[in-house]
């Protein structure tokens, strides 16, 4: 277990805070969790952390502040190496990057878009998103993890995500069980660790924060 100081700037419905929380857990590193509120007043710490973005998370690792949840996994996993949460080869790891590279870009944002749209621009972001989906079933295969056995880097970047699956779910008029099994099966797998059920947020109070959401942007 690490003696460092660990602190993580959190926000409870934030996919991409939960993927350093699942990290941290996975690697046993003790941490303390600073909940803010981003649509209130943030933190002097956050400001001081990511003076650019002004988001979470952030983790501070003895005094420094390493921002963006990939980038900080991906120290985690340089900082505290054992268990390894990427593949041993060298092809391994750079397929596994590929994979969490198409989950930065296509999967919260392609989400998103359903419960951002109205009238057929739902269908239209709907029918994108189930494609992503079925692109990465491709990708997962027959494995039970995108790792193989293990539970690994590309898993715990998706995981976290899948609490907005719920909110896509109801504004798109859709399962996603229905749609792409395979993926719900992983779900239903990577939800029995502890790392992840532990900070994993109630999918029907996800939906409620979305359609709080969608009266700030001026959709309902």
């Amino acid at each position: 277990m690490s003696k460092d100081e660990v602190i993580l700037l959190d926000f409870w419905v934030s996919p991409f805070a939960l993927r350093a929380k699942i990290a941290l857990a996975e690697k046993g590193v003790e941490f303390e969790a600073r909940q803010e509120d981003l649509l209130g007043e943030k933190s002097e710490l956050l400001l001081k952390s990511n003076p650019i973005y002004k988001k979470v998370p952030v983790l501070v690792h003895n005094g420094k502040a390493v921002n963006e949840s990939t980038i900080i996994v991906s120290y985690i996993e340089d900082t505290w190496p054992t268990p390894s949460l990427l593949p041993p080869c060298a092809y391994g790891r750079a397929t596994a990057r590929f994979w969490a590279d198409y989950v930065d870009k296509k999967l919260f944002d392609g989400g998103s878009k359903i419960w951002r749209s109205k009238g057929e621009e739902v269908e239209v972001a709907k029918k994108e998103f189930i494609e992503i989906l079925k692109v990465l079933e491709g990708a997962l295969g027959e494995k039970e993890y995108f790792g193989g056995d293990s539970f690994g880097f590309v898993d715990i970047l998706a995981i976290p995500i899948t609490a907005w699956f719920y909110a896509y779910e109801q504004y798109g008029n859709f399962k996603v069980e229905d749609e792409s099994p395979k993926i719900s099966a992983w779900i239903k797998k990577c939800l029995e660790r502890e790392s992840v059920a532990s900070g994993y947020p109630e999918p029907t109070k996800v939906y409620e924060f979305v359609g709080l959401l969608r009266k700030v942007i001026g959709l309902e």
